[in-house]
């Protein structure tokens, strides 16, 4: 219970300091920092799933996944700059990481994974935060899901992000984490701790909507962001 309550305040403050003016967020964002993580000595690393020519799966409006990642991921990263992390972000614009080389788009996404496990392990003591969105054949169903990689510590940080999503946005959220299949490239090919956020489900009208809206993206980021900081 007091766990919760630290984590809903600190998403509170945070919300609180996103709403200041954008001089204010400059002034404060301005010191250059090396990659930390409060509380956990880690580096942080978020990967905003898919991008490029691989645009993941496509909402029922017609929003690619790839945006929507690359959206909560660098709102994710400014949140958390406002507290001095400053995460290793593995893409900043909406394009795959192949390598020159590769041709087909078969060629270019095996290429853009290696290469995102590459740099995911050229960070010592690093954690991957992967941010992905769902879908499903029909509309019904809605609510963050954390998957672990199959690495020591995963699954204890999934289930601190899980419960945390469920305690400060999603409190009717009752899913419980999984490991990823291993059909997973990236997450079955890094030895750090790693964990997946599927967001939502892009097949549910509501929260294909919230998915879409950059409020509930800040909120999302909040959350995520405490989380990180309140992490074991």
């Amino acid at each position: 219970m007091k766990k919760g309550l630290i984590l809903i305040g600190l998403t509170a403050l945070i919300l609180m300091m996103m709403a200041a003016t954008l001089a204010q967020l400059n002034e404060l964002m301005q010191p250059a920092m090396e990659p930390v993580a409060l509380g956990r000595g880690r580096a942080l690393i978020l990967d905003a799933g898919h991008g490029g020519e691989d645009g993941g799966a496509v909402s029922i409006t017609g929003v690619p996944e790839s945006q929507i990642n690359l959206a909560i991921v660098l709102k994710l990263r400014d949140v958390l700059g406002l507290y001095g992390v400053a995460p290793v972000v593995l893409r900043e614009e909406d394009i795959s990481l192949h390598d020159s080389e590769a041709g087909t788009l078969r060629e270019k996404k095996r290429s853009d994974l290696k290469n995102r496990v590459a740099m995911v392990e050229e960070i010592e003591g690093g954690t991957l935060l992967s941010i992905h969105q769902n879908t499903y054949p029909g509309s019904r169903y809605h609510g963050t899901h954390v998957f672990y990689a199959p690495t020591e510590g995963s699954q204890k940080l999934a289930e601190h992000f899980q419960n945390s999503i469920k305690t400060a946005l999603q409190p009717d959220n009752e899913r419980a984490v999984k490991q990823i299949p291993d059909t997973v490239y990236i997450m079955n090919h890094v030895t750090c701790p790693a964990i997946l956020i599927e967001c939502g489900f892009l097949t549910n009208p509501g929260e294909e909507a919230l998915l879409r809206d950059e409020d509930y993206q800040r909120k999302l980021s909040a959350v995520i962001a405490a989380a990180w900081m309140t992490a074991p």
